[in-house]
């Protein structure tokens, strides 16, 4: 709104200085001080909330004798009003609302945010012990799947018809000139993707910050691309598609990058409030819109690196179990305990240490990710 504003008072009033709104870089800049202020003054007033409406978190009983999990309990949760509240206001400030990336992107993660509120909600008030059925949580991500496939598949003049030639298209890390096209099955990739990258960052919220803090590690990383992918200098020199109008999500996530940071202050070990479903379903489905939208698909793995390995360590110690309990009549574990930040808590590492490890981690796999635009 502050974007249009400033286009209207220089040119209806010829006032110098604001031409400086018309800049990505400006209004990311812009949007991270923002979203950092927002969570600095709304954060205690919801901590506080939360604590008077005894919203808190339960002990997991298989984790009372991991850790300082039996410590936990009773600690606000839902806490992703915070974030929620510190991404979306600064992003409706200083992005073009009216640019269709960046419509598409809020309404994925107002979306998700809304299934995981509903399923927080159940869960912490209605003391509903599985919270919202499974069907349903995967109606909303599927419907909002739906809704950012369907967008570009079927209306890529929306984008500027910066869309029109590579709607089906993704890149493909380190090949150069070689995109992969999913042609017809491209609305459900985006739904699996979406659906996957959703329940991955929520896997990943186990413990104090590193859901949040690996989340804004990727959201700087992808603030970058974005930029280079919307500004054509730039996506001619690393011959990467240029998407018109994709720079706009610049300020997405430069917003989801101050919102992280400034939900970190609240969350970092000994957490004063955890974030639930409300914000680890958003995030994960803001990480996977915005890699949809700039084209990146096939760099999930790599830029959310973290939120990969913890779904894997799942899936692995599922099918292992099931396989072992078939053949053997006893199921056997692959991991001490999954997600695979547990496995390392029962292996005796301190909570801290695992999430700053994974921080590293996660910086070395950006980097990574960055080296893909060169080395082709």
């Amino acid at each position: 709104m502050l974007y249009f504003l400033a286009q209207w008072l220089r040119s209806a009033f010829n006032t110098p200085g604001f031409g400086v709104f018309q800049y990505v870089t400006f209004r990311a800049a812009a949007a991270v001080i923002t979203a950092l202020l927002i969570s600095f003054i709304l954060g205690p007033r919801i901590i506080a909330a939360l604590k008077r409406r005894q919203i808190g978190e339960q002990a997991k009983k298989e984790l009372q004798s991991t850790g300082n999990h039996s410590l936990k309990a009773g600690t606000p949760t839902m806490g992703g009003l915070i974030v929620l509240a510190s991404l979306l206001l600064p992003t409706l400030l200083w992005a073009n609302i009216f640019n269709a990336y960046i419509i598409l992107i809020l309404a994925v993660t107002a979306i998700l945010g809304c299934v995981g509120f509903l399923d927080d909600y159940l869960k912490v008030i209605k003391k509903l012990p599985k919270g919202l059925i499974g069907r349903y949580k995967i109606f909303g991500q599927v419907t909002a799947g739906l809704l950012i496939g369907c967008s570009v598949y079927f209306f890529p003049e929306w984008f500027s018809g910066s869309l029109e030639a590579v709607k089906t298209l993704t890149t493909v890390p380190f090949a150069k000139n070689i995109n992969f096209d999913f042609g017809i099955f491209y609305i459900p990739a985006v739904i699996l993707i979406l659906t996957a990258t959703s329940n991955a960052v929520n896997l990943t919220d186990g413990l104090d910050g590193l859901s949040i803090g690996t989340v804004g590690i990727a959201a700087l990383t992808l603030a970058v691309i974005a930029y280079f992918g919307g500004n054509a200098v730039f996506a001619s020199y690393l011959n990467i598609m240029h998407l018109r109008g994709s720079d706009e999500l610049a300020v997405f996530c430069a917003a989801l990058v101050g919102a992280a940071m400034g939900f970190l202050w609240f969350n970092s070990h000994p957490a004063q409030v955890f974030m639930g479903d409300t914000g680890s379903l958003a995030l994960g489905g803001a990480i996977g819109g915005l890699c949809i939208l700039i084209k990146k698909e096939f760099l999930l793995p790599i830029v959310g690196g973290v939120f990969f390995a913890e779904t894997l360590s799942v899936i692995i110690q599922v099918l292992y179990f099931k396989y072992t309990k078939k053949r053997y009549g006893e199921g056997r574990r692959v991991f001490k305990m999954s997600p695979l930040h547990h496995h390392f808590e029962k292996s005796g590492w301190p909570e801290s240490k695992i999430v700053v490890r994974f921080y590293i981690i996660a910086i070395m796999l950006a980097i990574i990710t960055m080296a893909t635009f060169k080395v082709r």
